[in-house]
């Protein structure tokens, strides 16, 4: 599979969010799409283009474990984020 078909346009990704919310019974305000986006860029940028799928999951994690709260996940990206704005390797 090249590189080219696996660029998602946003209506793709869109539509991917939308697949993950019903499949897993999600509402939309628990899949908040923008601010991992903008979560994995900081991580990207401040700390290793590889790290930012490791960021995500360990946000995903601790919003898991701190309650299903939509406020939750935002708090957990938020402290990801933070981290790796302020990170120094």
């Amino acid at each position: 599979m090249s590189d080219e078909s696996r660029t998602l346009p946003p209506e793709a990704l869109d539509d991917w969010a939308a697949a993950l919310r019903d499949h897993f019974g999600l509402g939309a305000q628990d899949v908040p799409v923008a601010a991992v986006l903008d979560l994995t860029k900081v991580v990207a940028n401040g700390v290793a283009r590889p790290a930012a799928p490791l960021g995500a999951f360990v946000a995903g994690l601790v919003a898991g474990r701190n309650g299903t709260d939509p406020d939750a996940v935002r708090e957990a990206l938020a402290a990801v984020a933070a981290l790796a704005e302020s990170w120094e390797a």
